[in-house]
C-alpha cells in the first residue's frame, strides 16, 4: 500500500511542469480568501444596519403616535429590539439619545454617540426627553456588536474599541403628534 503511495507522490516532486500554476495558487489564495471574508462581513454589517434602522423607524412612528403616554428608556430600548428582528445582545448593547431639537436654531446631536460597552457599567442616560406636542425630536440608536472576522479585512476596521467590538449608529427625526 505505502509503495502505491510513494512512486506517484515521487514523480509528482519531481515534476517541474506545474510549478508556475503552483505559485500562482499560492500567492493568489490569500487575496481570494480574504475578499470572501470580507464579502461575509459586510454582508453581516449590512443585515445588522438594515435591522437596526428598521427597528429605530417602527418604535419611532410608535412614539410619535403616542404623544400623551409616558415611554421610558427601557420601554424603547425593548420596542426597538423587538422590531429589529434579532440583533445578537440588543438590550444590553443599545445606547439611545432622544433630545428635542429647535429647528430654528438646529444645533445637533454630539458628533460621538454615547455607546454602550458591555464589561463596563451603562453611563446615565445622556439627552432624554419625551417632547412635547408639535416638537422636533432626534433620536439616535447606537447598537455594539462582535464582528464575525475580527481579525482579517473589514471585521478588523470594524472592531475600533478596545474591546474589539464595532458600533453602528442609526438616527431618526420625528415631530411629536398632537393629542
Amino acid at each position: 500500500m505505502i509503495t502505491l503511495l510513494k512512486n506517484p507522490l515521487k514523480r509528482f516532486r519531481k515534476e517541474e511542469a506545474g510549478s508556475v500554476y503552483t505559485i500562482e495558487f499560492v500567492l493568489m489564495l490569500p487575496i481570494l480568501f480574504v475578499t470572501f471574508l470580507f464579502g461575509i462581513e459586510l454582508t453581516t454589517y449590512s443585515n445588522r444596519q438594515f435591522q437596526l434602522d428598521r427597528g429605530l423607524e417602527v418604535t419611532t412612528r410608535l412614539v410619535r403616535l403616542t404623544t400623551g403616554r409616558f415611554i421610558t428608556h427601557d420601554d424603547l430600548t425593548k420596542a426597538i429590539c423587538d422590531n429589529s428582528g434579532g440583533l445578537a445582545n440588543c438590550e444590553t448593547m443599545l445606547r439611545l439619545e432622544m433630545v428635542p431639537m429647535n429647528p430654528r436654531q438646529f444645533s445637533g446631536l454630539p458628533a460621538m454617540p454615547d455607546c454602550t460597552s458591555a464589561p463596563f457599567p451603562v453611563n446615565p442616560v445622556r439627552g432624554w426627553s419625551l417632547g412635547q406636542q408639535h416638537e422636533l425630536m432626534l433620536l439616535r440608536a447606537c447598537y455594539k456588536f462582535t464582528p464575525v472576522v475580527a481579525s482579517v479585512g473589514l471585521g478588523k476596521l470594524l472592531g475600533a474599541d478596545s474591546d474589539g467590538m464595532g458600533r453602528m449608529v442609526s438616527i431618526s427625526a420625528f415631530v411629536q403628534e398632537p393629542e
